[in-house]
């Protein structure tokens, strides 16, 4: 047996996860991608003087996980899978930074995290991508940005105002999360590093890992809490989005939207604010519950919001998406086609805007979306239009689940106890968070202890999208092909 099954939050005894050659494995992972599996976890565990090297693959149209690995020593080599899968390429480069597995053959093996030279023993020389010829140049911008935007380098090659090629470097920050996850293991400690993952996907970072160590300790939450959660995922899913449609109405000069959407996104972090005292959900999720309820009182102050909401929603986005100005620099620019987002492994609304038609909340359902019936939506010219357009649609279709779900709240408590993790397990939770699907795989040792967090925010996949879809672009078009994404640095820098 080369790969075992099991479904979103299903946890298994580690030993059942079938250990491969590391050739067979690589072929196996290779044959299971392109048999139409997506690869959503690849990731090394060290044991003793071997690291584990673990896999996890997505059928989406199936909504199973299959899972296999393979053992190797520090300092061994195997044959990429990244010319066969280019999707593996990040993956592979975090584990040859963390365990010094060389994938031979790689064909940008480069540092992820620790790639610049001078600030401390860890950083190795980073080279960038570069070109000569006539007129050919080169723009840098950061790691150092105004404001309080994180750090990051983008190096542009362009040709006039044409950008040729984009590299972006990430991992400045060194944050060192999964290791924290490691280090305390108290449960209100773990709650809020988890929200903390990345500021702006509180309620979805925090729901996937309570999820995660909810199926570990065998504890199901009552059905009151898994609306609650589905709930405050949509208000977070909303406000971004809204917030999303303001930046780029701002990029484009168009300042009544950037004014209109961004006082939208006030009204419904306001509303998250109202159920828990803090506009972003912080303190929300418990692991085993929610610390918050929502009372009969506010469900009819929170629907008075939300039809409202979508009232003004529609008007603003009616008028956005029919000007003529704003369209001349949304449409046709920085697309991405659809078997290049299959390719690289793209999530989320980006994904589906370039009609992948990829949803955890459809393909992989768990907690309240295991009984609501939810419906992917796509586009297809995969330009920023569509980036900007599909966050429109989704916004709508929020607001109508969360007014079902307010409708039909069940009664219940809203905490359990958590009892002792299973020893030895191992478990994928998988949310659709804004952004697309957050991934956190999460391994028990022999005293029932996490022994290691792999965390996949949806950035990881989405970064490389963002250098595909400024290629032969105006170089003055950067800034709404990145707000069209508008991926975390945070995120990614682990």
């Amino acid at each position: 047996m080369s790969w075992i099954e099991i479904k979103n939050l299903q946890s298994i005894p580690v030993k059942e996860i079938p250990c491969l050659h590391v050739d067979d494995f690589r072929s196996e992972l290779i044959k299971k991608i392109k048999s139409g599996n997506r690869l959503i976890q690849f990731f090394g565990d060290k044991n003793s003087e071997n690291v584990i090297l673990y896999s996890v693959t997505a059928d989406d149209d199936v909504a199973k996980l299959s899972i296999t690995s393979s053992q190797l020593k520090q300092g061994d080599a195997y044959q990429s899978i990244t010319p066969d899968i280019p999707s593996a390429h990040l993956f592979e480069r975090e584990i040859f930074e963390q365990f010094n597995i060389k994938p031979e053959g790689h064909p940008w093996l480069k540092p992820l995290r620790k790639g610049i030279e001078g600030i401390d023993k860890t950083e190795t020389h980073y080279d960038f991508f570069s070109m000569s010829g006539d007129e050919i140049h080169e723009v840098g911008v950061g790691p150092v940005h105004a404001g309080i935007i994180e750090p990051a380098h983008f190096r542009f090659s362009c040709h006039g105002e044409k950008v040729y090629h984009l590299e972006i470097k990430l991992g400045f920050q060194h944050r060192g999360v999964e290791e924290l996850f490691l280090k305390n293991q108290n449960p209100i400690y773990l709650e809020k590093l988890a929200e903390s993952t990345a500021g702006d996907t509180v309620i979805g970072h925090a729901r996937t890992f309570a999820s995660a160590i909810e199926s570990l300790a065998g504890v199901s939450v009552f059905n009151r809490v898994k609306q609650i959660r589905a709930i405050v995922l949509e208000l977070e899913r909303i406000a971004v989005h809204l917030g999303d449609l303001s930046a780029l109405s701002n990029d484009v000069a168009y300042l009544t939207g950037n004014s209109v959407f961004g006082a939208l996104r006030t009204k419904v972090i306001n509303t998250t604010m109202a159920i828990c005292g803090n506009r972003f959900g912080r303190g929300l999720i418990k692991i085993g519950g929610v610390n918050f309820d929502i009372s009969s009182g506010l469900s009819d102050n929170i629907l008075d919001t939300l039809n409202q909401l979508d009232d003004d929603t529609s008007l603003a986005a009616e008028v956005l998406f029919s000007s003529a100005s704003v369209l001349e620099r949304f449409e046709k620019t920085g697309i991405v086609e659809n078997e290049v987002a299959k390719e690289i492994g793209m999530v989320g609304p980006a994904a589906r805007a370039s009609g992948v038609s990829i949803d955890i909340r459809s393909d992989h359902p768990s907690g309240a979306y295991e009984y609501f019936p939810h419906h992917k939506l796509t586009l297809n010219s995969g330009d920023v239009f569509a980036r900007a357009y599909i966050r429109f649609v989704e916004i709508q279709q929020s607001i109508r689940i969360i007014k079902e779900e307010l409708k039909s709240l069940s009664e219940g408590e809203l905490k359990q106890d958590l009892k002792p993790l299973s020893k030895d397990s191992f478990v994928v939770s998988l949310t659709e968070g804004w952004r697309g699907e957050i991934a956190h795989a999460v391994l028990t040792d022999s005293d029932g202890k996490i022994k290691r967090i792999k965390i996949k925010d949806p950035s990881f996949n989405n970064w490389f999208g963002l250098s595909i879809a400024v290629r032969d672009e105006d170089i003055s078009d950067f800034p709404i092909c990145n707000k069209s994404f508008n991926l975390s640095y945070c995120g990614f820098d682990l």
